[in-house]
């Protein structure tokens, strides 16, 4: 049942789900048609089978999944105009947009910067979700993602990086972010397949 607007636990009926863990989906959404795009993509083309297995797991138990992507200085722009934008002939980031689509279900949250947490909406979102844990995913390892990761970490939540699930430019960006986020920010960097998803509470929202 959900709570009438303006209850302090639903965010006006607009977050029905409700998990410890999150899985965070970053920068996904993405042309790749940047300076040092070419590179970006190159290796992450091999992380889009991964995070999509680990997606359909997280919503068969009932873990929320929020994109969070940057605006690229699309400021006139929402979430649907940029996916529209990745879906376009030619534009090099097609394909892998059209693996890794979202849902009806699923979150979204722009950020106009690194980290997912600066001025956008994702650490109420996560209070109103109920989550303690993320999984993160997602390009580039070294910037976005560890952005993010670190201000996660700020704010006591643990985290899950899977090393088959982030990319970066190359072998040596990777590497050092990925090192970083184990030693300094306590992060499990287990592949996809070992990590693990509680189901759902019983009196959590609808999640198909």
């Amino acid at each position: 049942m959900i709570a009438a607007p303006g209850h302090p636990k639903d965010l006006h009926g607009s977050a029905p789900d409700n998990h410890d863990t999150a899985l965070l989906l970053i920068d996904l959404v993405n042309d790749f048609e940047f300076p040092r795009g070419e590179e970006l993509f190159a290796h992450a083309q091999a992380i889009a089978e991964p995070i999509a297995n680990l997606k359909q797991r997280a919503r068969a138990a009932g873990v929320p999944v929020i994109y969070v992507n940057d605006n690229f200085g699309r400021w006139r722009s929402n979430f649907t105009q940029i996916v529209e934008h990745c879906l376009r002939p030619g534009v090099r980031g097609r394909e892998f947009v059209r693996r890794l689509m979202p849902g009806e279900c699923d979150y979204f949250v722009l950020k106009p910067k690194h980290s997912g947490f600066f001025q956008t909406p994702l650490e109420l979102l996560l209070k109103h979700l109920g989550a303690q844990r993320l999984v993160l995913t997602g390009v580039s390892t070294n910037s976005c993602v560890l952005f993010t990761a670190s201000d996660a970490y700020m704010r006591d939540l643990a985290l899950a990086v899977p090393c088959d699930c982030v990319a970066a430019c190359n072998t040596h960006e990777h590497r050092f972010a990925m090192d970083q986020m184990r030693e300094m920010l306590k992060a499990d960097v287990s592949p996809a397949r070992e990590i693990q998803f509680a189901p759902a509470p019983a009196n959590a929202g609808s999640t198909a």
